[in-house]
């Protein structure tokens, strides 16, 4: 009975575990324009915030872009390897209260994202309220194929 009761606890443990780091992992973003793959974005925990980091550039004419357009301490920066998804918590089952940056314009936005299935990520920047901004939806990567 006791073993019973202790594989199901670690069972519920190990759901609700999953279902908080369901963000943590490697995501393909999209290019709003073009609509191709643009770049794998990593989210990843920290001290109990989570962030995400250009880990790869998909468009081998940007590889070595740097962010001109930011200010502060990332002006000038490489986008390979700037982490753009700064400080979310977790607030149900969304991801809100921390900052996205879009090194295209170096604009920095406040943020929340919320799975939108398995394998889909819903990224909504914005100013104010959430009604002023835009929703990206980017991509787990699988590098199990």
């Amino acid at each position: 009975m006791k073993k019973i009761v202790t594989l199901t606890v670690l069972f519920f443990f190990t759901i609700i575990y999953a279902q908080g780091q369901a963000v943590i992992g490697k995501w393909k973003t999209i290019d709003d324009e073009t609509g191709k793959p643009k770049s794998i974005v990593e989210i990843y925990e920290e001290s109990g915030k989570i962030y995400g980091k250009v880990v790869e550039i998909l468009d081998e004419e940007h590889k070595n872009s740097v962010c001109s357009e930011c200010t502060g301490a990332d002006k000038g920066k490489p986008i390979l390897g700037m982490i753009v998804i700064k400080g979310l918590s977790k607030v149900g089952n969304e991801y809100r209260k921390g900052k996205i940056l879009d090194p295209k314009n170096g604009k920095m936005y406040q943020c929340f994202i919320t799975l939108a299935g398995d394998n889909k990520l819903k990224v909504r920047g914005y100013i104010g309220i959430s009604l002023l901004g835009r929703t990206q939806y980017w991509y787990r990567v699988d590098f199990s194929k």
